[in-house]
């Protein structure tokens, strides 16, 4: 059978990205001064303007505005004609602390019995049609904007183009592989660099068009080859069947950011999961610490569905979880293998996912307090998170310098208060291989 479909990402310069960025920039400079920060970070972003809102339990100090600039510089928008500037916007704060309600549910005398801090559903999801155990549009829609990020920050050519951009990519599937590429949809934001030769509507209209073509000529010809490089031979061979290129289809895409769309945190949940190829229980990830199950059990589920399949468990798994507020044990687990399974008992006997699903609950303690410490959530590794996907990137080790504040705290911004303590931490631990030898022990495969 035959079918076609279709995945979407945004850049970093995205309005609802750069919100993410945002609130996740905060949580870890949060993270950093106080490891124990409960932090529910809100964030939107419009023409000139930036508004924080919502609930920060700390015992750090973090400069609000010194920290939301720095990361709007970073992303790109540094030129006054964006109408959204790193130095000019202006940045207002309504952040307060948590409720007590919510504290008393999720801080326990024993730690281990940490309940979660909101109730929900939350899934994970891993196939084999990537390396990374990714689905292969959404992968691939997130290359094709980082990489054009990586292109407008390097300067060296397409010299046009502005920090917004959308991708979208449509894959043709047969029997549930992915046959070839039937569309590429990019729509990026770019400088008005072919001016109109008079006022005129019509030379207007010729100029728009010369710059869209231009525009896809440098799409063509310089970012699809670099995303084609880092992709492996059997994906590269994807790209020789014909496609349809498509690019800023409304003929011109000046006015972008968050003068031209209103951004806000957490609207783009389908572009940080798995593109639509996997179920989402609705709760966004940005702005939150690793006390919300939102974002701390849907890293332990894509960790335990991606280590299923690299097992060789199944060709594809899917997991559900949920939880009670102030409750730490999870209300169900959920296996799906789609038919797929090889797990066996010890006799040889096939499991059902049903069985599969309560092996999982003997072997991977799902309790907030555990998920937090085996992936490592109390380190300030949130911000890289925020664009181009949560789930398929690579795990890495950086150094970094954590604020250790003395005695009862900090509540101003004082360095003679503060230790500091360089520690080298984990990015993306929910995307390692660490338990395939466990799942293959386990499930006899």
């Amino acid at each position: 059978m035959s079918y076609l479909f279709t995945s979407e990402s945004v850049s970093e310069g995205h309005p609802d990205k750069i919100a993410d960025q945002i609130s996740d920039g905060l949580l870890d400079a949060f993270l950093i001064v106080d490891e124990n920060s409960r932090v529910a970070c809100e964030t939107i972003v419009t023409t000139g303007l930036v508004v924080v809102a919502g609930e920060v339990t700390t015992e750090g100090y973090v400069d609000i505005q010194e920290e939301v600039r720095k990361i709007i510089e970073q992303i790109g928008y540094t030129k006054p004609e964006y109408q959204f500037e790193a130095k000019s916007c202006g940045i207002l704060c309504a952040i307060h602390e948590q409720s007590p309600d919510i504290k008393m549910g999720v801080v326990k005398e024993n730690p281990e019995e940490q309940g979660a801090g909101d109730q929900g559903i939350m899934f994970g999801y891993a196939c084999k049609e990537t390396d990374n155990y990714m689905p292969l549009p959404i992968e691939l829609a997130n290359l094709l904007v980082k990489e054009l990020a990586n292109i407008r920050k390097e300067g060296r050519t397409m010299t046009y183009l502005r920090p917004d951009a959308k991708s979208q990519v449509t894959i043709e599937y047969d029997n549930g592989k992915p046959k070839r590429i039937d569309k590429i949809l990019i729509s990026t934001q770019h400088d008005p660099f072919i001016k109109p030769i008079n006022n005129t509507p019509s030379a207007k209209q010729e100029s728009f068009i010369k710059m869209q073509n231009k525009i896809k000529e440098d799409i063509k010809n310089i970012l699809i080859p670099r995303v084609i490089e880092q992709l492996p031979s059997y994906l590269r061979d994807l790209f020789k069947t014909e496609y349809e290129l498509l690019v800023n289809p409304t003929g011109a895409f000046i006015i972008g950011g968050p003068h031209g769309d209103t951004g806000l945190t957490g609207r783009k949940i389908i572009v940080d999961t798995y593109g639509g190829r996997a179920p989402h229980g609705g709760g966004a990830f940005s702005g939150k610490d690793a006390s919300k199950v939102d974002r701390s059990a849907s890293y332990a589920v894509r960790h335990i569905a991606k280590n299923l399949v690299a097992a060789g468990v199944s060709d594809e798994v899917l997991i559900q979880v949920s939880y009670a507020i102030g409750v730490s044990q999870p209300l169900s687990l959920y296996v799906n293998t789609f038919g797929k399974s090889k797990a066996k008992d010890a006799n040889n006997r096939p499991l059902s996912d049903e069985e599969i699903a309560k092996k999982i609950l003997e072997i991977y303690d799902l309790r907030p307090y555990h998920i937090i410490k085996n992936l490592k959530l109390k380190n300030p590794i949130y911000r890289p998170t925020a664009a181009y996907g949560h789930f398929g990137r690579t795990p890495y080790k950086k150094k970094i310098i954590l604020y250790k504040p003395n005695g009862n705290g900090i509540k101003e911004k004082n360095t003679n208060n503060l230790n500091f303590i360089e520690k080298e931490i984990e990015f993306f631990t929910w995307e390692k291989l660490d338990l395939v030898d466990l799942f293959k022990e386990t499930f006899h495969v």
